[in-house]
C-alpha cells in the first residue's frame, strides 16, 4: 500500500516548489508521484500531513568515516598545519575502538537524513561498516606522496585497499596538493581516465597551501621537518595550488575540490576558463573548526560549475549533519537562497557521484529518501530547524 505525504511546502529539487503538495510513496521506496493538493489522484486518499518542507535525501560528498573516534579530541581553531598533526599523531586507536566509532557515525548520519556519502579512507578498515549500511558509499583512497620517486609504489598501495570496497563504488584519489607530487598526480589522473572514475582533492583550506607554492614559505616548512620529509626538490610555483595542480589533470576527469576555504576569484575563473569538469564541495563547520574562516560563497554562485557539501570528520566536527552544513551557510550568507543550497545538498553531489538516476531529487521512480525540514519560515530554513528522515 502506498503512502501520501504532504508539507506545507514539497521541494523537488529540480522543478518547482510545491505549496501544500504531495508525495506518494510505494512500499519499496520509489516515487509513485508528485502532486498539487487538488490532483484527482489524491481523492479519497489517507494523507500523512506535516508542518515544514519536504526534500529528497541528503548527499553527503565529503566525509572521513575513518577518524570519528577522534570526535573532541581536537581543539577548535588551531589551523589546519597544527590540525593535520595532531591527525597523524593521534588517529591509530584499538581497532575495536575505531569500529564502534564508525558504526555509531554511520547512523548519525543515517539519521539526519543522508542517503549517499563520498568517503575519504586511507586504510580499509572501515570496509564492513559500509558493506552492512543503509546508505550508499562511494569510496575515495585517499594517496599521500610527495617524495617523486614513491608515486608508484603509493599508487600501487592504494589499488590494494581500493580492491576491499565495492568494486564501482571506490576509487583513488590524491589527497591535497601539499601532501601528493606531480608526479604522483599524473599517475591518479591516468587511472581515473582509465577507470572512468572522479578525484576528490582537499583544496586551500588554508593560507599556507598558496604559500607554500607561491612562495616555498610558510608554516608547512616546518611540517615537512616536523614529519621527516625531504622536500628540497620541490620549486615555488609563483602561482597558486589550485593552479599548480590543475595542469597535472586531464580537461575531462571529474574532480571534486573540497573546502576552497582560500580559494581566489582569480583561482574560480581559472576553472571557468579551462571548462574544467570540477564540482566545488563546501565543509563550512569543519572550515569554522579548524581555521575559523569560510570560503567566499557567493563569488562561486555566479559561475557555472555547481557545488556540492560535506560535513568533513569528527575530527572538524560536532555532528555529522547536512542540514547543519545549511544553516551554517544561511546564517553567514542569507542572500544565498535555500532553493539554490538545496541543490548543493541534493542533486549537485548525485550528479558528482554519479548516483542521480536514484538519488537527489523528487521525482518519479527515483528512491531518494524523504526528509522533513521541522520550524521553517516559508522557504526557508531557521536555527530551530530540523530534519526528520520520512523515507
Amino acid at each position: 500500500m502506498n503512502t501520501f505525504f504532504s508539507a506545507d511546502y514539497i521541494v523537488p529539487v529540480t522543478s518547482n516548489a510545491i505549496k501544500n503538495g504531495v508525495v506518494e510513496i510505494g512500499n519499496n521506496g520509489i516515487i509513485e508521484g508528485i502532486y498539487p493538493p487538488d490532483h484527482p489522484n489524491l481523492s479519497g486518499q489517507q494523507i500523512n500531513r506535516k508542518k515544514g518542507i519536504i526534500v529528497p535525501g541528503f548527499v553527503n560528498t565529503h566525509c572521513h568515516l575513518e577518524l570519528s573516534h577522534m570526535a573532541g579530541v581536537i581543539p577548535q581553531h588551531t589551523g589546519l598545519v597544527s590540525f593535520l598533526q595532531q591527525v597523524i599523531a593521534m588517529r591509530n586507536a584499538d581497532e575495536e575502538r575505531i569500529q564502534q566509532a564508525m558504526e555509531a557515525a554511520d547512523q548519525e548520519l543515517y539519521e539526519n537524513g543522508i542517503v549517499a556519502v563520498g568517503d575519504h579512507a586511507n586504510t580499509g578498515i572501515s570496509a564492513s561498516v559500509k558493506a552492512r549500511s543503509k546508505m550508499y558509499y562511494h569510496t575515495f583512497v585517499e594517496v599521500l606522496g610527495f617524495e617523486p620517486e614513491v608515486a608508484s609504489q603509493k599508487l600501487m598501495e592504494a589499488r590494494a585497499i581500493a580492491c576491499l570496497f565495492q568494486k564501482d563504488a571506490a576509487s583513488i584519489t590524491a589527497h591535497a596538493p601539499y601532501s601528493v607530487s606531480k608526479e604522483l598526480f599524473r599517475l591518479l589522473n591516468e587511472d581515473a581516465v582509465i577507470s572512468n572514475m572522479p578525484l576528490s582533492v582537499h583544496n586551500q583550506e588554508s593560507e599556507e597551501e598558496n604559500r607554500l607554492f607561491r612562495y616555498k614559505t610558510g608554516q608547512f616548512l616546518d611540517f615537512y621537518r616536523a614529519i621527516g620529509k625531504d622536500i628540497s626538490g620541490f620549486k615555488a610555483q609563483a602561482r597558486n595550488s589550485l593552479q599548480t595542480v590543475m595542469s597535472y589533470l586531464s580537461r575531462d576527469t571529474p574532480v571534486l575540490l573540497v573546502h576552497n576555504t582560500y580559494t581566489s576569484s582569480k583561482d574560480i575563473f581559472f576553472i571557468e576558463r579551462q571548462e574544467r569538469n570540477v564540482f566545488w564541495c563546501f565543509c563550512p563547520n569543519a572550515n569554522l573548526y579548524i581555521e575559523g574562516v569560510l570560503p567566499k560563497m557567493k563569488n562561486f554562485v555566479t559561475y557555472r560549475h555547481k557545488i556540492t557539501l560535506g560535513t568533513d570528520s569528527l575530527a572538524s566536527n560536532d555532528r555529522l549533519c547536512i542540514l547543519a552544513e545549511l544553516k551554517t551557510i544561511h546564517k553567514y550568507f542569507p542572500e544565498i537562497p535555500f532553493d539554490e543550497t538545496i541543490k548543493w545538498a541534493t542533486i549537485n553531489g548525485a550528479q558528482f557521484l554519479e548516483i542521480a538516476e536514484k538519488y537527489g531529487s523528487l521525482e518519479t521512480g527515483k528512491t531518494p529518501g524523504l526528509n522533513l525540514l521541522t520550524s521553517t519560515d516559508g522557504l526557508r530554513v531557521t536555527a530551530d530547524t530540523e530534519v526528520i528522515r520520512l523515507v
